[in-house]
């Protein structure tokens, strides 16, 4: 009996400010055969700068003008609005959830914020419950002089969120208090000086932390540890360079996402407007390039291997775009597959399996 392929849908979450357009989210139908999307529905919020589901899969939070936003996932995965909340500051930039989808972090590129906002049960967003700005001075002028806080992700066991500070070339690690929501100073990972840690990725197991730096132009891997008295630490065992050629003018990493079992990982970058593909070993940690190809756009803010990882989409934030391609991962090709989508400044897809 052949094997029925699993039904998903992408969410893409895009800029509405000078587009004339009202819909910062819109939900695709996903064809996993053909590597194509389809639009199913377009959700009206402003300035969706960052989606994320819940673990359990049932919700999905968007970053908005006025803050936080929640919906359900319903069964065909078009959404359902549920509430909004602020985050008592300038528009965020990211969104997570701890692995018990108790608590909402939000991250703060403007105004160098952290904001913790607890979450009830039906997934709807409540009050705030802890709030951080970080402090400091670095060591350029510009942007990268004080705090950018560009991501928060939890440890896999649950215990710590690490927030990647781009503007001062480190990531701040906290203790979360599961009862009052309230983050403790933990530990403090050092990166390279003008390095700009943007996103973290956690290895399945949660052994490892992959941190894309935006400036370095590389994909750091750390080992992950726990001692017996509870204290984390990270210890750098790979740099791997996302570039393709030595002269880093006017390049920036952006993205970095796992495929959905794991097997690879994939980077992005402005300025050379290419994706890269690392095979990960699941034992050591480290990553092995596979290829760094053109996507045919500008821009790609954030890319994404399809469930089957034979086919990828980037998002091309300045060429307003989403492009698809065919990937031959043992032969390290990349072929278009398609036309383009139109989609004004898109900024993040997420993938959800239905059922």
């Amino acid at each position: 009996m052949e094997k029925k392929t699993a039904n998903y849908v992408a969410y893409v979450s895009s800029y509405t400010n000078g587009t004339g357009d009202k819909f910062g989210i819109r939900v695709y139908d996903v064809d996993v055969q053909n590597g194509r999307m389809v639009e199913k529905e377009k959700v009206k919020i402003t300035n969706s700068s960052y989606i994320a589901k819940s673990h359990d899969e049932k919700t999905l939070y968007s970053i908005t003008d006025f803050g936080v936003e929640s919906y359900r996932i319903k069964e065909d995965g078009t959404l359902q609005f549920l509430n909004e909340e602020s985050i008592n500051g300038m528009r965020g930039c990211y969104l997570s959830t701890d692995y018990d989808d108790k608590f909402l972090f939000s991250a703060g590129y403007h105004d160098g914020k952290i904001t913790v906002l607890r979450l009830k049960e039906d997934g709807s967003i409540g009050e705030i419950t802890d709030e951080i700005f970080l402090r400091g001075l670095g060591f350029a002028a510009g942007r990268n002089h004080r705090p950018h806080v560009q991501c928060v992700k939890m440890t896999r066991d649950n215990k710590f969120l690490c927030a990647a500070d781009l503007g001062m070339d480190r990531i701040n690690v906290y203790r979360l208090d599961h009862e009052t929501g309230k983050l403790e100073n933990a530990d403090v990972i050092h990166c390279d000086q003008e390095s700009a840690p943007r996103h973290l990725k956690f290895s399945e197991d949660g052994r490892f932390l992959y941190v894309v730096t935006e400036q370095k132009n590389s994909v750091d891997v750390y080992q992950y540890f726990v001692d017996e008295d509870d204290i984390p630490s990270f210890e750098l065992i790979q740099s791997s360079s996302t570039m393709e050629s030595e002269d880093s003018t006017g390049v920036a990493t952006s993205a970095l996402n796992f495929s959905e079992d794991y097997d690879y990982l994939l980077s992005s970058s402005l300025g050379e407007n290419d994706v890269d593909i690392y095979k990960v070993d699941k034992e050591s940690g480290k990553l092995d390039k596979i290829l760094g190809l053109p996507i045919a756009g500008t821009y790609p803010k954030d890319a994404a291997l399809f469930p089957d990882n034979h086919h990828l989409v980037s998002l091309n934030h300045e060429s307003n775009s989403m492009t698809f391609f065919t990937v031959d991962m043992k032969k390290g090709t990349l072929v278009m597959n398609g036309p383009e989508i139109k989609v004004d400044q898109p900024n993040c897809i997420v993938f959800h399996k239905l059922g």
